[in-house]
């Protein structure tokens, strides 16, 4: 029987969508299905709603079972055809409060902060750890399974996975899949949409819509180029940074604006606050949505745990479309994160890269892009800077190497001292260690 085992499944809603997704998939839909949480309410939130959904839409067909915190991980990777993971060491409450309050009172406001910036640094710092332990039991239980990575940050935990470890990886992000629809459609050009052909490559949540056709082979970009002016000059909207890389460096890229907005040092800046709002940037927007989503579970949960109305219809997401084509060794091309080894030459070796990848029976197979734009290499290599050195710290655990990938991540070293951002890394770190995370950072 094929076995799924989902990292991390007290994401009630993601893991109903995943899971939800390869119960309407033939292939897999007779599955094994293995939840794994260190959250025992949370697992059994999830257990109840897919018992439910497998239930409602699929026959009871699939087997379910939960494994409960570290003592039981292996068995629930024994096995594995496929590892989902989508954790989030710390969470919301003490973690991400800490990665949002410390920066702040030293000048440094974040948006998301789960990516790039100081918050992305200590994220990966202690999301790391738990990533190798997974590592470790991978190559002990199940050494051939793929694992579908979807937390954040996806280059940092992406690169580190794929360079120190010897599992079968690839690195999963949600906005590849849409960003050219979407901005066709933000600029009322959904004429354009059926037959489009593009390309799209760079680094997570940073990769570049480098070409875009539609179904006559037309290039696309002039028309976007000068909408997207004329939009961002004439209305406030929620896409304004991404519109505002269209006119200076010429090419939209992936993930939202909100994101955007801290992956540089132009937007977000003390000196000029009324940039905040000419740009319409949702400062400490992921806390927010933080606080809405417990509250908004706490109200729907009973109604999505009534195993009578509890259903699904198959979504965007990648993972039930890869673990499909490798089952069924049916081509299938995704946007993937993987160490370039060479795939975009101005970018480094061991840099994680998002590019296009054909999936079929044989896994993942990364496809050569070659040269970006000069101005989108350089922009990416001011975040692949961070994600090595980070990559590094969490290797070596040493304070001066997490030191420096702060200095060199484009806002703190926009805005802060050098002596200002080695207190704040401290204090960061002495915050999470009395947390109980980051403790090998002495």
């Amino acid at each position: 029987m094929l076995k799924i085992t989902f990292m991390g499944a007290g994401s009630t809603v993601f893991v109903k969508n995943v899971i939800g997704d390869c119960m309407c998939t033939e292939s897999l839909r007779d599955a094994e299905f293995a939840l794994y949480d260190i959250d025992s309410q949370r697992l059994n939130e999830s257990k109840l709603l897919i018992d439910s959904l497998n239930k409602n839409i699929n026959s009871n067909r699939a087997t379910v079972k939960a494994y409960l915190g570290v003592e039981d991980r292996k068995n629930a990777l024994r096995n594995a055809d496929f590892v989902i993971n989508a954790i989030q060491v710390g969470g919301y409450e003490p973690c991400t409060v800490i990665d949002f309050e410390i920066p702040k009172k030293y000048g440094i406001n974040q948006t998301i902060a789960d990516t790039l910036g100081i918050g992305g640094i200590m994220r990966a710092l202690r999301t790391i750890p738990v990533m190798k332990e997974f590592a470790d039991d991978i190559e002990a239980v199940c050494p051939n399974t793929i694992f579908l990575n979807y937390t954040n940050p996806m280059s940092m935990l992406s690169g580190y996975m794929q360079r120190y470890t010897k599992v079968r990886f690839v690195g999963l992000c949600h906005s590849v899949q849409v960003c050219s629809r979407d901005i066709l459609n933000k600029l009322n050009m959904s004429d354009k949409l059926d037959g489009r052909v593009d390309k799209i490559a760079g680094i997570n949540h940073m990769a570049w819509l480098l070409d875009i056709k539609d179904k006559n082979g037309n290039d696309l970009y002039p028309e976007i180029r000068k909408k997207a002016d004329i939009k961002n000059s004439t209305v406030k909207h929620n896409d304004m940074v991404r519109f505002e890389y269209i006119k200076h460096l010429g090419y939209y890229c992936t993930e939202s604006s909100e994101h955007n907005a801290e992956y540089n040092p132009w937007f977000i800046k003390p000196a000029y606050p009324d940039l905040i709002d000419r740009f319409n940037i949702p400062l400490d927007e992921y806390p927010r949505r933080c606080i809405s989503q417990i509250k908004n579970w706490a109200l729907q949960k009973d109604e999505l745990l009534k195993d009578d109305k509890i259903t699904h219809s198959r979504s965007s997401e990648y993972a039930s479309y890869i673990m499909e084509a490798v089952v069924t060794n049916k081509s299938l091309k995704i946007g993937g994160n993987v160490i370039n080894n060479g795939l975009i030459t101005n970018l480094p070796d061991d840099a994680c890269v998002e590019v296009p990848c054909m999936i079929d029976g044989n896994g993942i197979n990364p496809c050569y892009v070659g040269k970006l734009p000069v101005q989108l290499a350089a922009m990416n290599m001011t975040n692949v800077n961070v994600h090595l050195l980070t990559i590094e710290a969490a290797v070596t655990k040493k304070r001066e190497d997490i030191y420096r990938a702060a200095l060199l991540e484009p806002r703190c070293a926009a805005i802060l001292s050098i002596d200002d951002i080695i207190k704040m890394v401290d204090e960061l770190i002495d915050a999470h260690h009395a947390a109980g995370f980051m403790t090998e950072y002495k």
